[in-house]
């Protein structure tokens, strides 16, 4: 197992530099790496934007082996830990996984390299980091954490108020281990490929950082071609991916839907029609997601039928086309999984085929959206019911057996600001107003990717507009998008 060498100032360009030679074997930086490296070096907080494929993970993978002490990273998918770690281990390096799917013997022994500090750098779910065992372990004096890193930070904007309400209790989590005093200096970075200025606000709220540095990239890639093609109904845009693919011809790509039924249906369908491909989502096992993954990346399956479940993580750098084959239901999804295409740099083309504007002769997208949008409101409701309920003080656990919607309730409360966390298990409940705006924070956000999916602007100058990039964006014109003339 690697240790990392002494350095007098590891911040200096030529230690930090040295070690992406040892630990990576890369020879230089690419821009912005050395600055986001030296910020967490220095353990300050920050909050860094950057494209998929802009090297994020070794922004802090690389200052977690370069000093002592633990790096907690959050991470919201399963497969998207296993990667990382994976391609850690390989390189020899201290690096650990937990989560529920583990071998129990495998998960025990985790727990002990982390106890022994054996550790630099630890990947689990945001639910993981707050179990009792795990937690228990983490605040034991022999433990020193450095680092606490959320990666793919949309997904606490996304998904923390009702899906994962574990992400707003994470701003507590610092707090309570800083109790210790090996753990005095602990800095917290947030990274994310998608985030406009009000999700950016977010996760530094919820996060509690601390006058972050913020990193910042345009998600612009002059290699990406965006497309989008109406279809008039359920058998043509079947028709159409057909004929898409067909002009890929060998072509690594990946196909986007947005259910598990709708990936197996339409990998059935596809498979019938001669191509290697597969259904890939999250009620897949573990074995077989991990074979499906290998067999894509080995170029065995030339693309995969997948849910948003794919992609985040999973390195394959020349997939040459993402076809999405509903639209989702949020631009940084979006953004998310045109992403995967061109990472080495050469051309990709990404297209998403979208029922026309009434949606009457296919009406699949418009329920989607419907559906989404009825689901808030529902939760929103059942929220408001339960919050009336709750006690004014207590701990999380408890109210979520005593409540079914109790975890919700409070992470919708804490959103509006009605809700302190006194550490990641105990709230104080602040006021009782009326939960009349909850369920709602996402849907401009929908609003948003139905405005581009209608926009006869340049699609990229669309997008850096959407995402806070006002000045790139002005007068804009990417000239490969379809709304760009040639």
């Amino acid at each position: 197992m690697q240790h990392p060498p002494t350095q007098a100032d590891p911040t200096a360009p030529a230690a930090m530099q040295a070690a992406l030679q040892r630990f990576f074997g890369y020879n230089q930086f690419r821009p912005p790496q050395q600055a986001i490296v030296a910020c967490l070096l220095q353990q300050q907080d920050a909050l860094i934007v950057l494209p998929t494929g802009g090297g994020k993970s070794i922004c802090f993978q690389l200052p977690a082996l370069m000093q002592p002490g633990l790096t907690i990273v959050i991470s919201p998918l399963v497969a998207l830990m296993e990667n990382q770690v994976q391609e850690l281990r390989q390189r020899h390096l201290p690096a650990g996984v937990l989560h529920s799917q583990l071998a129990k013997d495998t998960y025990r022994q985790t727990l002990g390299l982390l106890a022994n500090q054996r550790l630099r750098l630890l990947y689990l779910s945001p639910e993981t980091l707050l179990n009792s065992k795990v937690w228990q372990v983490l605040c034991q004096p022999s433990v020193q954490v450095r680092s606490l890193v959320i990666d793919e930070a949309h997904c606490l904007v996304q998904w923390g108020e009702t899906f994962r309400p574990a992400y707003y209790r994470l701003g507590a989590v610092r707090r309570s281990l800083q109790a210790s005093p090996q753990n005095a200096h602990l800095a917290i970075a947030a990274f994310t490929a998608t985030a406009d200025v009000q999700a950016q606000q977010t996760i530094q709220r919820i996060l509690q950082l601390d006058q972050p540095q913020v990193f910042r990239q345009n998600p612009y890639r002059d290699n990406l071609h965006l497309r989008l093609q109406t279809v008039w109904t359920p058998r043509q845009r079947r028709r159409q991916l057909a004929t898409f693919i067909s002009q890929q011809r060998t072509a690594s790509g990946l196909v986007y839907v947005r259910t598990r039924r709708d990936s197996e249906s339409l990998a059935e369908w596809l498979s019938q029609q001669g191509w290697a491909t597969a259904a890939y989502h999250a009620g897949l096992s573990p074995t077989e997601r991990r074979a499906i993954e290998a067999a894509w990346l080995t170029d065995h399956l030339q693309f995969v039928v997948c849910t948003n479940a794919f992609g985040m993580g999973i390195n394959k750098s020349n997939v040459r086309w993402v076809a999405h084959y509903q639209a989702p239901l949020l631009l940084s999804e979006y953004v998310q999984e045109v992403g995967r295409a061109g990472r080495d740099g050469n051309p990709a083309i990404a297209l998403m085929l979208v029922s026309e504007r009434t949606g009457w002769l296919d009406s699949a997208d418009r329920q989607r959206w419907q559906f989404f949008q009825q689901q808030a409101t529902q939760q929103a409701q059942a929220a408001h019911q339960v919050m009336q309920q709750l006690p004014t003080t207590g701990e999380v656990q408890a109210v979520s057996r005593q409540f079914p919607h109790g975890a919700i309730a409070l992470s919708l409360l804490h959103h509006l600001g009605h809700l302190d966390w006194l550490d990641p298990f105990h709230y104080v409940i602040q006021t009782r107003s009326r939960l009349d705006s909850l369920g709602h924070s996402n849907t401009a956000a929908v609003g948003q990717l139905q405005r581009y999916l209608t926009t006869r602007s340049c699609r990229w100058q669309f997008l850096l507009e959407a995402f806070g990039f006002a000045t790139e964006a002005a007068g804009f014109h990417c000239g490969h998008c379809d709304n760009c003339p040639a």
